[in-house]
């Protein structure tokens, strides 16, 4: 498949880009258990006053500030983003990057009986599997499709306009692909700012790898043309690409 093109497959998703005021974010309460070093509450924000936010002062500390969070996460090391013998973890890891960007991007979203409520204008608390459950890559995919422009994302459609943004604006960039095989893992990547010593691939001038970041089977602070275009592979029935301030 040609890497610089948008697939049929991801044109053929239709979004929704018109936000609903009435659509809330299904956060639950930061948790001291819920820890880098540990494998406990991970639908929980972490507790740990030591993880840097996004200084959202001006461009230069915004991306700086993404750098010191990435080293200070370290999903190649940090136990919380390990695979296990049942599964990875990349939408852990892309929601607690989200998460100190001051991005929203659930790690749990509401049942469908608590959104038809919220959708009615109705007051709905988030109680873990009781009113929002966790949702996992696949469904973040089509998440993005219906409730992403509600939350501020705006959808890119090549990757080389995606780093650019983010790159020029120190925003947070996200490569969603939704698995062919229901029930099965897709993959969700943040796509980073570019530094001194990490860069996007390029050929020709075009972005062809952005820098990303990511758990999953293996876990990288930072890569690009190592994974080549992943969102490309015959295990994945769709991508999207979006982009948040």
């Amino acid at each position: 498949m040609e890497k610089h093109t948008v697939s049929a497959a991801s044109l053929a998703q239709g979004d929704n880009p018109v936000p609903n005021s009435k659509i809330k974010k299904a956060d639950l309460l930061p948790n001291s258990e819920s820890r880098l070093d540990s494998m406990e509450m991970k639908e929980k924000p972490i507790g740990d006053p030591t993880i840097p936010f996004r200084d959202l002062t001006d461009t230069a500390s915004k991306k700086e500030s993404i750098g010191r969070l990435i080293n200070k996460l370290d999903v190649a090391a940090n136990v919380r983003y390990q695979k296990t013998v049942e599964d990875t973890y990349c939408n852990v890891y892309s929601y607690d990057y989200c998460y100190f960007c001051k991005v929203y991007l659930p790690t749990v979203w509401w049942t469908d009986e608590a959104l038809e409520k919220i959708v009615q204008g109705q007051e709905v608390e988030a109680v873990f599997e009781q009113t929002v459950d966790r949702i996992y890559s696949s469904a973040i995919h089509d998440w993005f499709l219906e409730w992403g422009a509600s939350f501020g994302w705006e959808r890119m459609h090549t990757v080389d306009e995606i780093q650019n943004k983010v790159n020029a604006n120190g925003g947070i960039g996200i490569i969603c692909a939704k698995r062919k095989i229901k029930g099965l893992s897709g993959h969700i990547v943040p796509v980073v700012p570019e530094t001194d010593l990490h860069k996007a691939y390029r050929e020709n001038g075009v972005v062809v790898y952005p820098l990303q970041s990511q758990a999953g089977k293996l876990n990288y602070n930072y890569f690009s043309e190592v994974r080549k275009d992943w969102w490309n592979d015959d295990l994945y029935s769709s991508y999207v690409f979006y982009y948040h301030e």
